[in-house]
């Protein structure tokens, strides 16, 4: 059996890259400086995280030869099966988590068993070899040691999730691995499902069953956004991994995909996520709103400044036909003296001395705004010049600035 996920490879192998040369990149920038502000983190690091250690140390149970030997039998003989040769500290430990976890401090790692998933599975004891697994398989594939140098990449959008989730399904072929039977697997994961009593009552093939309504747009979305993949897939992919067998899952929504490009990673998901998502929904439409609507009034600058032209071709015709200004676009053939154009809300006329002006509107401060084509005879021709009344210059097109 291949204990390591399809994915997790070629997605490590992305994350480190691009981390190293993110950090080369910002070493060479601050000229060394960020080893400096690097130290000091991992300083800062080290004593928080030394207080979850204390706490693990001072009140939880180490499990031993002396204490708990089930367990400790567990723990060597999933080390052996996974090719582990140091058999890290592990430890009982009173939470309100219904799970498992392995960390590491000053080059020492420790696996941690919550008494809530012990005493759920008290009457199936080997369902823990599979967290037991799980959590080797975070040590055994170095997930600890590399997840402060990868911590650049990790952050990505798309990448820093997929590879976490990749990880996740490695590790649970660690567990399945260091399971006796597919009883214990499917008991293991149920647990965490169902609780801690109603996981014996669970419908397996029923919940399996809902990996058919993951391919939706907010299950997708959600799922790529997340470290962890639905529990429904960790459950079917295991058992089948048991069986010697993969399983296909349903194609995730595309727009999901298309929007989770924008979604940095921050974790597991949840509020985090959803927060980000906000503040960035919240940032393009701070961003792609007045983009908009800038474009809306350029297109109707240049609607303006095309229908102008045309008067402006007649004014042409007139003036040589009849050597003079038109004192109206009547003059010129129109039925009225003003083109209305109600759906741009523009308004062309012409004025003294051949003068088009195309009326684009009222401004802030009440006055009108106007793409004025303004004529000149210089030695018989007609020249014409193009520019605005009361706009912003950004808004007229090329030929008027």
């Amino acid at each position: 059996m291949d204990l390591v996920y399809k994915n997790e490879k070629p997605l490590f192998r992305i994350a480190v890259v691009l981390s190293a040369v993110f950090w080369l990149a910002l070493t060479v920038g601050t000229f060394g400086m960020v080893l400096l502000y690097l130290l000091l983190g991992y300083i800062f690091f080290l004593f928080a995280h030394s207080a979850f250690i204390s706490h693990l140390k001072g009140s939880g149970v180490r499990i031993s030869e002396e204490q708990y030997p089930d367990l400790h039998e567990k723990l060597t003989r999933g080390c052996s099966k996974v090719g582990l040769d140091d058999i890290p500290e592990a430890y009982l430990l009173r939470t309100d988590f219904f799970n498992a976890l392995a960390t590491r401090f000053l080059g020492r790692h420790f696996v941690v068993l919550f008494t809530d998933v012990v005493d759920a599975l008290e009457n199936q004891p080997g369902a823990i070899d599979f967290y037991i697994g799980h959590e080797l398989g975070h040590i055994h594939r170095k997930h600890l040691t590399w997840s402060t140098f990868i911590m650049p990449a990790s952050v990505l959008p798309l990448l820093g999730s997929a590879l976490r989730r990749a990880e996740e399904y490695t590790c649970d072929r660690y567990g399945v691995a260091c399971c006796e039977s597919v009883d214990d697997i499917q008991a293991a994961i149920a647990a965490i499902a169902a609780g801690d009593t109603r996981w014996k009552s669970i419908n397996v093939d029923s919940y399996i069953s809902q990996i058919s309504d993951t391919s939706g747009f907010w299950m997708s979305f959600n799922e790529l956004t997340s470290d962890y993949p639905w529990l429904t897939k960790r459950m079917a992919t295991s058992l089948a991994l048991s069986k010697g067998s993969e399983i296909k899952h349903p194609r995730r929504h595309g727009l999901a995909w298309f929007l989770s490009l924008f979604i940095p990673r921050f974790g597991s998901g949840g509020m985090a996520s959803l927060l980000v998502t906000v503040v960035i929904i919240g940032i393009l439409a701070a961003v792609a709103i007045p983009a908009y609507q800038d474009y809306v009034e350029r297109a109707r600058f240049e609607t303006a400044y095309s229908s102008a032209q045309e008067v402006k071709n007649k004014v042409n015709e007139y003036v040589v036909a009849n050597n003079e200004w038109p004192q109206s676009l009547q003059s010129l053939g129109y039925a009225n003296d003003v083109i209305n154009d109600a759906a741009n809300n523009i308004q062309i006329g012409v004025y003294s001395d051949g003068v088009v002006g195309a009326n684009v509107g009222i401004g802030e401060s009440g006055e009108e705004k106007y793409v004025v084509l303004k004529p000149e005879v210089i030695e018989g021709d007609i020249t014409w010049t193009c520019y605005g009344e009361n706009v912003l210059a950004s808004y007229l097109p090329a030929p008027c600035r």
